[in-house]
């Protein structure tokens, strides 16, 4: 029996899988990390301690349980992203990982290469404008601010990539990472944009591009005796976390969009034709030749872990059955979740997050329920922007925070719309197994292995209420923007 392994690295766990070409789970192992946040707007890994040990780590636990008459066909991993990891000659890591949009700390490189490339030329070749979510601003500010590193480094990465690099030694990046490298990718048409890319890599290679399904090397003799996956074994490009995810609960049609609860949401909505928008992030979609549009959010279920840490450390149970027992509303409070600033659609670092109506009567389940609701009007804020462009005719959610009874409601009510959920919920390590599978020929490559289990459904009665909470929530913003952005000068550096 051919057996395949999937690993997603995530921002608050890696986790791995191994399944069988019918799409039927064998075994799953998680290690949970935390990111490293030193100064206000970074968000960094340590990509070998923490990354490649962990990879090593489940691979070893996950080969240990393989069936007796199995044997591994290939191995697909994914992971947080885009992400920037430079290395030298041995692939080892000069700095720590830069994260992806909600690292914001190259404000001043955004700037600048929007100056030199033009804003217009920027949305037009890439289908982005350049954000926080863009690697090539974060390697401009690796070049301003630590030049030794980047005069050092002979190699750059996002997190999938590196791994494939350090299993594999080979040196190359997968269309769809690629496609989040603004400026440095030309989207339309599938390549590296290589006037924009040389001019922001300098001396450092571009990598070998590859779609995520495809054979990009085999395992070394080195990467089998720390990871204990036999050498020899095929080693796909993979992709980024949400993306895996999206395919593995079937978002892969026009028209498909994946709604993810995690420690950001993300959105995934393919579609048929190139399309720009400048408040979206148009992108290669993970099969050959198709696009899609994504959005992300800079805070979800890290906002509710900030809260739970802040208020006692109550478990989620307890959070969620708190927030249960206040009505739709939150009684009058109002929550504006841009703790960690804002990505889709404002696209502002300075944001900070507000709580607007507080009183007395209000407690801890007011402000868990008040987050819920704060975060599914930035999601209806974002599906508009979505069916502007084109809209979607199918809605599939996935992610840990669907666990609580009252977040995927309150977004369902929010936004008017009918969410599916899947039977599977493993997550983007079983995208990339069914990634590997395709890519070794196992199955053919429309094999879908989802079989959606529930239906959210959205409550009309609630609809007038939230229609005049999310004007007022819309306002709340704009009203405190300038002093917002005054107190988020104040920031320590």
């Amino acid at each position: 029996m051919g057996v395949l392994l999937g690993i997603d690295i995530g921002t608050g766990s890696t986790k791995g899988v191994l399944t069988d070409a019918a799409g039927t789970v064998l075994a799953v192992e998680t290690m949970a990390h935390s990111m490293d946040m030193p100064r206000p707007g970074w968000a960094e890994f340590d990509a070998e301690a923490v990354w490649w040990r962990e990879v090593c780590a489940i691979s070893r636990a996950l080969i240990a349980r393989m069936p007796a008459r199995g044997s591994l066909a290939g191995v697909c991993v994914s992971g947080l992203g885009p992400c920037l990891v430079l290395c030298d000659d041995d692939l080892r890591p000069l700095r720590p990982a830069i994260l992806y949009g909600i690292d914001t700390r190259a404000v001043a490189e955004i700037a600048s290469l929007t100056e030199e490339f033009g804003e217009q030329n920027i949305l037009e070749r890439g289908g982005s404008l350049l954000t926080s979510q863009a690697v090539g601003p974060k390697l401009e500010w690796v070049r301003t601010h630590e030049p030794e590193v980047f005069a050092d480094a002979r190699t750059w990465f996002s997190s999938n990539s590196y791994i494939v690099a350090k299993l594999t030694g080979e040196y190359t990046m997968d269309h769809h990472t690629a496609s989040q490298c603004d400026p440095m990718y030309a989207t339309r048409a599938f390549e590296w944009n290589r006037e924009w890319a040389e001019r922001i890599c300098a001396h450092l290679p571009l990598p070998r591009l590859a779609w995520p399904a495809e054979v990009v090397g085999t395992v070394t003799a080195a990467a089998a005796r720390m990871s204990g996956i036999p050498v020899g074994t095929p080693v796909m490009a993979g992709t980024v976390d949400a993306y895996a995810e999206a395919f593995s609960v079937g978002v892969r049609k026009p028209g498909d969009l994946m709604l993810m609860y995690g420690s950001t949401m993300f959105m995934v909505q393919i579609v048929a034709d190139y399309h720009c928008d400048s408040t979206l992030w148009t992108t290669a979609a993970v099969e050959p030749g198709n696009y899609a549009l994504a959005a992300g959010t800079a805070t979800a279920g890290s906002l509710i872990t900030w809260l739970q840490s802040t208020t006692g450390n109550a478990s989620f149970k307890e959070l969620a059955a708190e927030a249960s027992a206040v009505p739709p509303g939150s009684e009058g409070l109002l929550m504006l979740p841009y703790f960690s600033g804002e990505r889709t659609p404002i696209f502002d670092p300075h944001a900070r997050g507000i709580v607007a109506g507080l009183t007395l009567r209000h407690g801890r389940g007011h402000l868990v329920r008040a987050a819920y609701e704060g975060i599914g009007f930035g999601v209806r804020d974002v599906l508009t922007r979505f069916d502007d462009a084109a809209p979607s005719t199918r809605l599939v959610a996935v992610g840990g925070g669907l666990d609580s009874p009252v977040w995927p409601q309150a977004v369902s009510d929010i936004t008017g719309r009918t969410q599916l959920t899947p039977e599977q919920t493993i997550g983007a390590g079983f995208g990339d197994a069914l990634l590997a599978a395709i890519g070794l020929g196992l199955v053919p490559p429309d094999t879908d292995w989802t079989r959606i289990a529930g239906r959210i459904e959205p409550d009309p009665r609630r609809a007038v209420l939230y229609d005049d909470l999310h004007r007022t929530w819309c306002e709340l913003y704009l009203a405190t923007k300038t002093q917002v952005h005054r107190l988020a000068a104040m920031d320590p550096l």
